[in-house]
């Protein structure tokens, strides 16, 4: 049994609860400092938005190799493999496009799979229902010139100054 004389304190290890709880206050501190510099919404939102701004030059591209081997015309059928696809006419004024179905008012761009794209790109948001809409928007001016939009970009929130993606060629 240790004994200790009178006068001598006793030293016990171990850190004191005020120790331990100013640790984790500059731990939550650093953490907080972390997330608001990360801002893990605003990463995401710019992912999708990188993810929509190549959906949007991949349609462009494809339309735009269509054009190449029509001689500048993009409707009309062409038979690759036995298999005959048609493609229907490049409205003036902004469309929906969309893979083949549902039909409608929408633009169906399924002609140019798989001959000059695999697979007609969607929207990374998840309100945009998958293999309907794919929730870009096609145009062709006056002048020919063909302009692909993603509108679902205006709305990512925690982007400042958010806006519609659009490619022209």
């Amino acid at each position: 049994m240790n004994k200790t004389k009178v006068g001598e304190a006793v030293r016990k290890s171990g850190f004191t609860l005020i120790e331990i709880l100013v640790v984790i206050g500059i731990i939550a501190i650093l953490a907080a400092i972390v997330i608001i510099a990360i801002n893990p919404a605003k990463q995401f939102a710019q992912a999708r938005n990188t993810q929509r701004q190549a959906g949007v030059n991949t349609v462009l591209n494809a339309v735009g190799q269509r054009l190449a081997d029509n001689k500048g015309i993009f409707a009309g059928a062409f038979t690759v493999g036995g298999v005959t696809y048609t493609c229907p006419t490049i409205p003036a004024g902004p469309t929906g496009l969309t893979d083949g179905v549902p039909p409608g008012a929408e633009l169906d761009l399924s002609c140019l799979r798989p001959t000059y794209v695999a697979t007609i790109p969607e929207d990374p948001d998840s309100t945009i229902t998958a293999g309907t809409l794919t929730g870009y928007t096609i145009a062709v001016d006056a002048t020919g010139r063909i302009t692909v939009c993603a509108p679902q970009a205006a709305t990512e929130t925690s982007i400042p100054g958010a806006a519609t993606i659009c490619v022209t060629r």
